[in-house]
């Protein structure tokens, strides 16, 4: 874009979910608004995730029901009929999400290079972002915000809102302002660290003088594992899972000390407020999803058990490969964790 043009009136952003690539791409828009804060900005967004996001400011959210079928489609050209952006940031390469992209009328419309635009995504854009070298998430979405012209910093930052509201409820409940959140649940069981692995980190935590909290959704799995972990523990363990929602689960991690978690969304929330995270990875890259801002407080196997696989390198491996297998987070040691305990709690001192 000419740097003498004028800011563009209206930006559409198309990311549906997951939470912690709305995380991600909170960055993206919170960069354009400080670059053009004139420009109106719609975003169309996922039900649960448009939760998370109600204190944001200065945005039109537009919520998709994927779960709707047809009727979504439907509900979203309703929505948006007669109206046309400057621009169509298409941030999810999901097909559902490119078919949304027909109830959306842009003079613009971005996706992701010929690389990364899967499952068909390019038919659905007429400009591309910029290739990228073995992006992060964050970063691979911050390219919408240089492709257009609204980037001025070199990666991104975020300045997510909390409510003062959720804040005072969070340090009720806590009634500390030192303590660990465990949120143990990934979107899949096999990603989820040992119940008896996270009960000997929350031990550790308490003798290091620390609260123990547990965190989480609704789900029977994530239920199960947060009772699992308070039976096993030889400390107390307040176990919120599954009690709060989304904006009071951010404020929750944002008062933290740090967090501990596998590849998940909340990692993702945590760091997004800049609470240290320890993030535990075995079959995802963590340089690639891992919690942008507690990159050195990682504890991973992933490339161990990707050379394991493949014979070869993450370097000469696609960028996004998972490692398959079960019961492979189980091969996290306890005491690697421990050691990044002392690091996170060194750097608070």
């Amino acid at each position: 874009m000419d740097k003498n043009s004028p800011p563009p009136t209206t930006i559409c952003v198309l990311r549906l979910s997951a939470i912690g690539d709305v995380c991600h791409a909170v960055a993206t828009v919170q960069a354009i608004q400080n670059q053009w804060p004139s420009t109106k900005i719609t975003w169309v967004i996922g039900k649960i995730e448009a939760q998370l996001l109600v204190n944001l400011e200065n945005i039109e959210f537009v919520v998709f029901d994927k779960k709707a079928g047809l009727k979504g489609y439907r509900d979203l050209y309703r929505q948006l009929k007669g109206r046309k952006f400057d621009h169509l940031l298409h941030m999810q390469v999901a097909l559902r999400a490119s078919l949304a992209t027909l109830c959306i009328s842009a003079k613009k419309k971005w996706g992701f290079d010929s690389s990364r635009a899967k499952e068909g995504q390019w038919l659905f854009t007429n400009h591309q972002i910029s290739p990228q070298k073995q992006p992060h998430v964050a970063e691979g979405f911050w390219g919408f915000a240089k492709a257009i012209g609204a980037c001025k910093e070199d990666k991104p930052e975020w300045q997510m809102p909390v409510s003062e509201a959720d804040k005072q409820w969070s340090r009720q409940l806590t009634g500390t302002k030192n303590y660990l959140v465990i949120s143990p649940a990934a979107s899949k069981a096999e990603r989820n660290w040992s119940t008896p692995s996270y009960a000997a980190i929350a031990e550790y935590a308490a003798k290091k003088g620390l609260s123990v909290v547990l965190s989480g959704g609704p789900s029977p799995m994530e239920l199960q594992l947060g009772k699992e972990i308070q039976q096993i523990a030889q400390t107390t363990v307040i176990n919120l899972i599954g009690k709060t929602n989304l904006p009071q689960l951010l404020a929750l991690l944002e008062q933290a000390t740090f967090v501990l978690a596998p590849d998940s969304g909340p990692a993702h929330m945590a760091s997004s407020v800049n609470t240290p995270v320890i993030g535990l990875y075995a079959h995802s890259n963590p340089m690639r999803t891992g919690p942008y801002n507690s990159k050195s407080l990682t504890v991973s196997i992933y490339s161990q058990l990707l050379k394991k696989q493949t014979g070869k390198s993450i370097e000469d491996n696609a960028w996004g490969k998972r490692v398959k297998g079960e019961n492979l987070m189980s091969q996290i040691s306890i005491e690697s964790v421990k050691e990044k305990v002392d690091l996170v709690l060194a750097r608070s001192e």
